[in-house]
């Protein structure tokens, strides 16, 4: 067997991101204790620069030993118990996988859907929670990494509030990104994953819970069934007592902190700004081949990931192929109702940079051949790049 010795790829699709070198660094250093004083420090650290990054000032913010699923899982099996009634929008994969897991905690789950691609309006909310009873949870995906739209949250919040009910967020391809504002938008629950925005290889996954949502955990009239995800256990780890839960994984956390440490030092708000601006750099680009996003309103677009039309007369899927065989670029196929009909291409963290731009324009005009002009994607997309 070989040492191993994998390729250096451009990824550019739904995740994971390319690493930054410094994260890289961070995940070498040498392997200490996970109750010594030196990662304990590492700990208190990350958890105010996942408050940051969250916007918010909720003391349980910390991040959960798995991907962004298991923060899915944490936040669902921590507050849901059977028989509570659930309202769940639904616009993608991960809406649809929402109800998967809260009805695997015995939940009453009504479905708000809309059309893949689509933002899913508040009145439809403000509707299942008028008629339906009493409403524990209000779920919504603010990044659908299926479809690449990006959800309003402030109208769905209120409505939440409104009716008693916690509001459960799935930010895991937003966070970092764009704004989630959690305390600003009035979530209860929030969830996200280390390997989109960050700039983090995956496997961790942040999460962060308002005092009413611990409240409710705390009240729970049985036990969370699981026990690897119960937040009751995993937060006197990560509090004051201290007390043994799992073996957390020590190189993971510190890459976590140089990540979170990145995006402080460059400012949220460059940060956002940066991820929308390569965006609309792709998108010119890509409008000038005579391609065009799913996503209609710019708006709604989700700033770190692009879903494309792909034209009939174009094989996708060997387009992807030659993409990485030959460029050494990974972007991804579409999910459900849009397998064989978009391509979802990634700008997150560390991958969103002029170069990555520039570089997939011209590896896809590459491939597509006859059917686009190169200097015209370039031309359109270079100038979005030298607005300052």
């Amino acid at each position: 067997m070989n040492e191993l010795n994998p390729p250096e790829r451009l990824l550019m699709g739904p995740g994971p991101s390319n690493v930054h070198p410094r994260v890289y660094k961070a995940l070498s250093a040498p392997i200490v204790g996970h109750l010594d004083p030196i990662f304990l420090e590492v700990m208190e650290q990350s958890k105010t620069l996942l408050r940051e990054v969250f916007e918010t000032e909720n003391e349980l913010t910390i991040p959960i030993s798995g991907t962004g699923s298991a923060g899915m899982e944490t936040c669902f099996v921590n507050v849901v118990e059977p028989g509570d009634r659930v309202v769940i929008g639904v616009n993608g994969v991960f809406g649809q996988r929402m109800c998967d897991v809260a009805e695997r905690c015995g939940a009453e789950v009504e479905r708000v859907e809309v059309p893949w691609g689509q933002a899913i309006d508040p009145a439809q909310f403000e509707a299942a929670l008028k008629t339906g009873g009493k409403t524990k949870l209000v779920a919504v995906v603010q990044a659908e990494t299926s479809t690449g739209v990006l959800q309003p949250l402030q109208e769905i919040g209120a409505l939440a509030r409104e009716y008693d009910s916690l509001f459960l967020v799935d930010a895991v391809t937003s966070l970092g990104g764009v704004s989630v504002g959690v305390d600003a938008m009035g979530i209860d629950l929030c969830y996200s994953g280390t390997q989109k925005c960050l700039s983090c290889p995956p496997g961790l996954s942040p999460i962060t819970l308002s005092d009413q949502a611990v409240s409710v955990l705390q009240s729970r009239q049985s036990k969370v069934q699981s026990w690897y995800l119960d937040l009751g256990m995993i937060a006197q780890y990560w509090g004051e007592t201290r007390v043994y839960h799992h073996t957390a994984p020590i190189s993971m956390n510190y890459a976590l902190r140089e990540a979170l440490r990145l995006i402080q030092e460059e400012g949220l708000p460059a940060c956002w700004a940066r991820h929308r601006q390569y965006q609309e750099a792709l998108i010119a680009g890509l409008q000038a081949m005579g391609l065009e996003p799913v996503v209609d309103d710019s708006k709604l677009r989700l700033p770190p990931l692009t879903t494309v039309k792909i034209p009939d007369h174009v094989d996708e899927a060997a387009v992807r192929k030659q993409l990485l065989a030959q460029f050494d670029i990974e972007i991804g196929g579409g999910l459900g109702v849009f397998q064989g009909k978009a391509w979802r291409i990634g700008l997150m963290g560390h991958t969103s940079k002029p170069k990555s731009v520039i570089q997939f324009l011209a590896a896809l005009e590459t491939c597509l051949g006859s059917s686009t002009e190169r200097a015209s994607g370039l031309t359109a997309a270079q100038q979005v790049l030298e607005r300052t």
